[in-house]
């Protein structure tokens, strides 16, 4: 009988050691959640490929501490409802240890009160509502704020662009629009300005009365902030019309070259990076990522490159899969990228510098960087 247990000892002691070699040498797995179909797959594929690039990256130096990053990615196609069962999904079926996304601001607000209940550590390369990080002690963003970029496009407008009257059209059905106009307005009220406002609705496709509304008010500088599907068709018909606006916009206008180069020609928007910026560590971006995928990054990729790159570094950190750990980790971030230098303030957001592009002979190109405040 004393034999019988102690080899019943020996084969527990044995099923032990081998479930911990398996959780040593297994893969950790990163969820990462961006929109890969519909009109945000402007946005959406280059996040995925570029989170993608950099796990292939680090598991070639050796992944961390010696396991092999495994990336999940799921389709949200830019949705609340979509981002949340696709959060689940990772969770509970999936069991990453950390999420890089969402993508869009809407979806990432979706999932986050899961996120924050379920302490999931959570970078998002490119969400820019303020809300995202606010009460999240466990998400952490890679792109400045809409309060950030909205104030210094403001600034830009009045300070290198000379305007007198700026204006503002906005989505006012979307939260990263709604974001950067509000921020817009509120550092022109702050500088003694006050700017003309319209808003449309997210069905509409005719923007006629508001751009007419603004040219009667004698805007001169155009403040659009949304993506390319809903800009694109806005410089068109500020084109069309032959309205005399400097158009300029925010991040999300990164891509409107693709199918707009000519309408936006000669216009200005904020970016996390440029492309023409000379840095080895963009360039050597730049160069792996065309080469592994036949086309140019855009601002979204280069931040979800980052983004990927600094939870494996705040993993590494951890030394372990822990959440608190990770988090923990991921707050003391001091990290060189390809968007630039990047720490976290109190609230998850980080501490880095913007850039001015100017679309210039159908190409993104850098007219001014202004340094973080």
């Amino acid at each position: 009988m004393k034999k019988l247990i102690a080899l019943m000892l020996v084969l527990v002691l044995v099923l032990s050691l081998g479930a911990c070699a398996k959780t040593e040498t297994g893969t950790i797995k990163i969820g990462v959640l961006s929109p890969t179909s519909g009109a945000g797959s402007v946005h959406g594929v280059p996040v995925k490929q570029a989170a993608e690039l950099a796990a292939n990256e680090i598991n070639a130096a050796g992944g961390i501490n010696g396991q092999m990053i495994e990336i999940i990615a799921y389709d949200t196609k830019g949705d609340a409802t979509e981002a949340v069962n696709a959060y689940n999904k990772l969770k509970d079926e999936d069991q990453v240890v950390a999420i890089v996304g969402g993508t869009y601001s809407g979806a990432t607000l979706g999932f986050k009160p899961l996120a924050v209940a379920d302490n999931m550590p959570v970078l998002s390369p490119t969400a820019t509502n303020p809300e995202v990080t606010l009460d999240a002690p466990n998400v952490f963003r890679a792109c400045y704020t809409d309060a950030y970029q909205g104030s210094v496009c403001a600034t830009f407008a009045m300070e290198n662009l000379g305007s007198v009257q700026p204006g503002v059209l906005y989505n006012k059905d979307d939260a990263y629009s709604e974001g950067l106009a509000d921020s817009f307005i509120a550092a022109c009220q702050a500088a003694g300005v006050e700017p003309v406002v319209e808003a449309y609705a997210a069905e509409d496709k005719d923007f006629s009365s508001q751009l007419s509304n603004l040219d009667a008010a004698g805007v001169d500088v155009l403040f659009v902030p949304h993506y390319p599907d809903t800009v694109g068709p806005i410089l068109t018909q500020v084109k069309n019309m032959g309205l005399d606006f400097i158009c300029m916009g925010g991040d999300g206008w990164d891509g409107i070259q693709e199918n707009y180069a000519a309408e936006a020609e000669g216009f200005y928007f904020a970016n996390h990076y440029s492309q023409d910026d000379p840095s080895e560590i963009v360039q050597n971006f730049i160069a792996n990522y065309t080469a592994a995928y036949g086309e140019t990054p855009n601002a979204l990729g280069a931040l979800a490159y980052d983004a990927v790159y600094m939870m494996a570094n705040a993993i590494a950190a951890a030394g372990s899969t822990d959440s608190d750990a990770i988090i923990t980790a991921l707050a003391a971030t001091s990290y060189d990228g390809v968007t630039g230098h990047i720490q976290f303030d109190a609230n998850g957001d980080p501490i880095k510098s913007i850039a001015m592009i100017k679309v210039v002979d159908g190409k993104l190109t850098l007219d001014s960087k202004v340094a973080a405040k």
